[in-house]
C-alpha cells in the first residue's frame, strides 16, 4: 500500500497525474484492490476530468464524431469521451489486470544504453510485467483499448461506427502507450514530483 501511496502523489510539474510509473526497481506487485484504487484515483482526479473536457472540445472543433455543433453536440462528445475514457481505465488498468494478474504500470529502466532504454519503452505497449514478475503479453492494455472502442462503437452516430473504429482505437491506444513510455523513460522523471521517495 505504501508504494501506491507514493505513486498516487506523483505529478508532472506538480499538476498532471503520473500515477502509473514505477521508479523503484524492487517494487512489489499490487493487489487487485490496489489496482482498482489506483484506477479510481486517476478517474476522479480533476486534471483527468479536465483532459476529457479538452478532448471533447477538440472533437467539437473537428466535427468528429458526427454529432451536431453547439452545446448539445459538445455534451454528446463529452459523454462519449467520458464513456470511452472510463471504460479504458477501468477495464484496461483494473479489471483485466486483476483477472489476468498483470501489472500495467510502466517500470522505469533509467540505466543502460539509449537503445536498450528505448526498446524497453517501446515494448511496454505489448509486453508488461505479470504479478509473478515474469514478462507477459499486454492483454490488459490492448483489451482496455478494444473495450473502449466497443463502447464508442455503440455510442457514436451510425455513420461513425464499425469494426474499423474499434481496431483503429486499439492501434491508436498502443501507439499512445509507446509514445508515453518513451517520454517517461527519457524526459518525465526530472519533472515528476515525489519520485525520489519511491526507493525509500
Amino acid at each position: 500500500m505504501q508504494q501506491v501511496k507514493v505513486e498516487e502523489q506523483q505529478r508532472i510539474a506538480g499538476l498532471i497525474p503520473n500515477f502509473y510509473v514505477v521508479y523503484d526497481q524492487q517494487a512489489a506487485p499490487i493487489t487487485s484492490k490496489l489496482k482498482f484504487h489506483l484506477a479510481m484515483k486517476l478517474l476522479t482526479d480533476p486534471v483527468t476530468m479536465a483532459g476529457f473536457g479538452l478532448n471533447a472540445a477538440i472533437y467539437q472543433m473537428t466535427g468528429y464524431p458526427s454529432y451536431r455543433q453547439g452545446a448539445k453536440g459538445y455534451g454528446q462528445r463529452l459523454g462519449a469521451t467520458f464513456a470511452g475514457g472510463y471504460t479504458n481505465i477501468l477495464v484496461g488498468d483494473a479489471m483485466l489486470p486483476s483477472l489476468l494478474h498483470q501489472d500495467v504500470r510502466y517500470f522505469y529502466q533509467g540505466k543502460g544504453t539509449t537503445k536498450s532504454r528505448l526498446l524497453h519503452a517501446l515494448s511496454s505497449a505489448f509486453v508488461i510485467r505479470g504479478d509473478d514478475g515474469h514478462r507477459q503479453f499486454n492483454f490488459s492494455g490492448i483489451g482496455g483499448n478494444l473495450a473502449s472502442g466497443a463502447i464508442a462503437n455503440a455510442y457514436y452516430p451510425e455513420k461513425d461506427r464499425g469494426a474499423k473504429l474499434v481496431l483503429s482505437g486499439a492501434l491508436i491506444g498502443a501507439g499512445g502507450r509507446m509514445a508515453n513510455a518513451v517520454v517517461q523513460e527519457f524526459v518525465m522523471r526530472k519533472f515528476t514530483s515525489r519520485h525520489a521517495k519511491a526507493s525509500d
